[in-house]
């Protein structure tokens, strides 16, 4: 899709949403030029509670200072000096958290249950799944979750378009890890079936690739025009038609080519698997995170502790596929392996627990929909035994070290990006409170307040 053609559509989207987005105190929200989006001048942020994402413990009458973009200085009130001439916001009985972050998203196209969502593909204009991704990353924002790691879109890169579009700031939305097509086998996951012979064919373009010289060559596609991580499908999905959940895709060699190619040119790979084996294989091949990972074993939960692994859990997806299948909105195959998927997520994530493998977290957005991100704490500790504390982490400062950005983002500390949240009451207290968010300011600008 042309830019200049993406960049018309989405300012007549903005135009539409400016009257209620005002109210976030976004400056750039009325402007019909955009500039990046960077603060200037000194702001000091006012809070009964901070939890600056490191595992501290949280700290009373919290204070954060931002300069410009940047964070200057955070503690306590007794301990911080608050410069003369910064300008005040004082937010009372909430906490400051680091801004929160997904790190598996589908900002582009429509979401699970939309009736319309069947045939998309074959009947939506090229341009509308960016248009909702438009309104999918405001969402996303204003519900605290100031990055993200999209990890995988349909169309020709409008995940890169949406990306773009934030950065130059004609539209507000996360900070964004974009990943372009997910690759898999010919009838994969990862492709698109169900239609007739001939419709719908794709190619390595597409990430549709068979074999190390196709599946390197894919890895090589995404890269050219902007992925920022690689995502592959080990095994077979949820969603997909004519594939068992569990089922292995991909060989370990041709699992083992796409990591070393994504490695070489400097890039992360997630990669989906829900299945026990498809998770061990994906390990072993060397892939930064497993997504899903639904019927993890013991062994697989001592494979990733050993390799330093991360499990995105995407509980959120597996609660809303469940009810999904129950409502009736999938049948057959999918409606069984939504069912068989959802039920052994509750089991895997305590295992991964248990055996101190490192979770950082994703919702699967896209799957559930877009501004609800926040009810994975929930369900971090309501079905993985997470302790609050370390829920919050899993959002914040793990996420931030599996997306690459620990050094900008993810914690409260000196030296990072201001991208700051705050919630309502006391999260350690309760985690739902997490889905409370009353401020977000992202790169120094305030979007809520």
């Amino acid at each position: 899709m042309n830019l200049k053609n993406f960049s018309a559509t989405v300012l007549l989207v903005v135009s539409l949403i400016e009257a209620s987005f005002a109210q976030s105190a976004n400056p750039y929200a009325s402007q019909i030029k955009p500039e990046p989006p960077i603060n200037k001048g000194i702001v000091v942020l006012k809070a009964a509670r901070l939890i600056d994402g490191t595992g501290a413990p949280a700290t009373t009458n919290g204070v954060v200072v931002i300069t410009d973009n940047e964070i200057t200085a955070v503690g306590s009130a007794a301990s911080v000096n608050v410069p003369a001439n910064a300008k005040i916001i004082d937010l009372g009985n909430v906490t400051l958290l680091p801004g929160f972050i997904d790190a598996h998203t589908h900002l582009i196209g429509r979401v699970l249950g939309d009736p319309e969502g069947e045939m998309s593909r074959v009947k939506d204009f090229e341009s509308f799944g960016a248009m909702l991704g438009v309104l999918h990353a405001r969402d996303t924002l204003m519900a605290g979750f100031t990055s993200v790691r999209n990890v995988g879109a349909e169309g020709r890169f409008d995940d890169m378009a949406l990306r773009k579009a934030i950065n130059e700031g004609w539209i507000p939305g996360p900070r964004m890890e974009t990943a372009g097509h997910a690759i898999g086998i010919r009838g994969g996951h990862c492709d698109d079936n169900g239609f007739r012979p001939g419709l719908i064919d794709p190619g390595i373009q597409d990430g549709v690739a068979d074999g190390p010289d196709q599946i390197r060559a894919a890895v090589r596609y995404q890269i050219k025009y902007g992925a920022d991580v690689i995502k592959t499908c080990a095994t077979g999905g949820v969603l997909s038609e004519g594939d068992a959940v569990g089922a292995t895709q991909y060989s370990f060699e041709e699992l083992k080519a796409l990591v070393e190619e994504a490695n070489k040119l400097e890039r992360k790979v997630a990669a989906h698997a829900h299945g026990t084996e498809g998770i061990k294989l994906a390990t072993r091949a060397g892939v930064s995170s497993i997504e899903h990972g639904s019927f993890l074993d013991e062994e697989g939960a001592r494979l990733m502790k050993e390799r330093g692994t991360f499990l995105v859990p995407t509980l959120s997806a597996a609660e809303s596929v469940e009810r999904a299948a129950k409502a009736g909105v999938l049948k057959g195959l999918r409606a069984e392996k939504a069912l068989a998927a959802a039920a052994a997520a509750r089991h895997g994530i305590k295992i991964a627990v248990a055996n101190g493998v490192q979770i950082a977290l994703g919702t699967d957005a896209g799957v559930v929909p877009h501004g609800a991100n926040a009810h994975e704490f929930v369900l971090m500790v309501e079905w993985g035994g997470m302790s609050n504390m370390a829920a919050i982490m899993a959002g914040t400062s793990n996420a931030a070290k599996l997306l690459g950005w620990e050094k900008h983002v993810g914690t409260l500390q000196v030296g990072r990006w201001a991208d700051i949240v705050a919630v309502s009451g006391d999260p350690l207290a309760d985690i739902h409170i997490m889905q409370n968010v009353t401020f977000v300011m992202k790169n120094g600008i305030v979007y809520k307040q």
